[in-house]
């Protein structure tokens, strides 16, 4: 990692429960074929998560950074319950409180949200992001319990406690190839929602040709350009959609602020429910054991990834290069070769432009003719702001 000076700051995601009480057809985590998540345990133990707060401490203090990001993931986290993750929060608080400042955030179905949960959320000022696919008929079709019974009306019981409690709504939700982008768009501004980040399905190039045969050559791009001119033209002051922020500011010249564009280092890590530190999570649907690297918050530091993993030590704080079909690509500084579980196959690695490359060029030509901004003059824009020390 080198010396002190050069220690990058870092974010957290603690994937505290390794169980999920639904069992959505398109998840990552469960059903793209990576069993490890079964060797875990339920729950984070109160010593493995005091033990990773120590090493987020201790990590934060050589980076000397003032802040960090802590993300409550899982499989589904509210299944610890309310009064385990109230103790969570407040411990994140105590071991962290005189060294960084933490950012509680957590990620959940919503669909087991009550009374207790609001108190909790509120007390630790945490931020809450609730996975949903669009209206009742689509959620339902791919969001179901084990069973296979829908989750929506659970989760728009959760969405009202919200609500009520004060807690902006922020929406996180799958893109769904031939699904009507706007409908759904449209229903989560009906159900408040202020931050809506849409996600490209997780495919890699050994996975996606039945998506293209199904839906066409760019499916993601059918999905996003009518909720691009819905947004342009009612509410993009008012509502933040996150891919189409984010592919505005970096078109203007700015950096990004997502993994999946500009090809900038991940600069967050994981750690499962056992105390293993992992990479980009995600990475688990190129193959099994993709993300691990070997460590352990119980006996590890953040830092001896770069010991262990050349891969996940460039992936996570340096940036791995720039795949070598990209480099004639006029979007090749804003794109940066797209998500890196996208870019996958067992030929050539990751050494390949995202399988939404052609999605992409479609979002970013559409979004530079309404910004009236060529990639030469982002390129322009971007000189600028790095010589005025805008950028970092």
């Amino acid at each position: 990692m080198g010396d002190e000076a050069h220690v990058p700051p870092l974010s957290f995601v603690l994937k505290v429960v390794s169980r999920c009480n639904l069992n959505c057809s398109y998840c990552y985590v469960y059903n793209k074929g990576d069993e490890t998540w079964r060797d875990r345990p339920g729950f984070i133990s109160d010593d493995v998560f005091r033990a990773a707060l120590e090493r987020i401490r201790s990590y934060c203090y050589r980076s000397g950074q003032e802040t960090t990001h802590l993300t409550f993931h899982g499989g589904e986290p509210c299944l610890a319950g309310p009064e385990r993750f109230g103790r969570w929060c407040r411990m994140a608080t105590e071991v962290l409180g005189n060294t960084v400042s933490p950012r509680l955030a957590v990620q959940t179905n919503a669909t087991l949200l009550d009374q207790r949960w609001m108190k909790v959320f509120v007390e630790h000022d945490v931020t809450v992001s609730v996975s949903m696919d669009g209206p009742k008929e689509i959620h339902d079709a791919f969001r179901v319990t084990a069973r296979g019974k829908g989750s929506y009306d659970a989760v728009l019981r959760g969405i009202d406690l919200l609500h009520d409690a004060g807690i902006l709504l922020r929406v996180l939700s799958v893109v769904q190839p031939g699904a009507d982008g706007v409908q759904i768009h449209r229903h989560f501004l009906g159900l408040g929602a202020k931050s809506i980040d849409y996600l490209l399905p997780d495919f890699t190039h050994d996975t996606i040709a039945p998506v293209r045969l199904q839906h066409g050559p760019t499916p993601c791009a059918d999905f996003l350009l009518p909720i691009l001119e819905d947004w342009w033209k009612t509410g993009f002051m008012d509502v933040k959609v996150g891919i189409l922020w984010n592919m505005s500011q970096i078109i203007l010249g700015g950096r990004s602020y997502i993994d999946y564009m500009g090809n900038r280092p991940f600069q967050f890590l994981f750690v499962e429910a056992d105390g293993a530190i992992e990479g980009l999570d995600v990475l688990r649907v190129c193959n099994t054991g993709a993300a691990a690297t070997g460590l352990n918050v119980v006996t590890d530091h953040f830092e001896d990834i770069g010991r262990v993993s050349d891969f996940h030590r460039k992936a996570i704080f340096e940036g791995l290069p720039l795949p070598e079909a990209c480099h004639s690509c006029v979007e090749r500084t804003t794109c940066g070769g797209g998500y890196l579980p996208h870019r996958y196959s067992h030929e050539r690695g990751f050494d390949n432009p995202t399988v939404w490359c052609a999605d992409m060029l479609r979002l970013l030509g559409r979004l530079r003719e309404l910004l009236n901004v060529s990639a030469e003059e982002t390129a322009l824009r971007r000189r600028a702001l790095l010589e005025i020390g805008a950028l970092s």
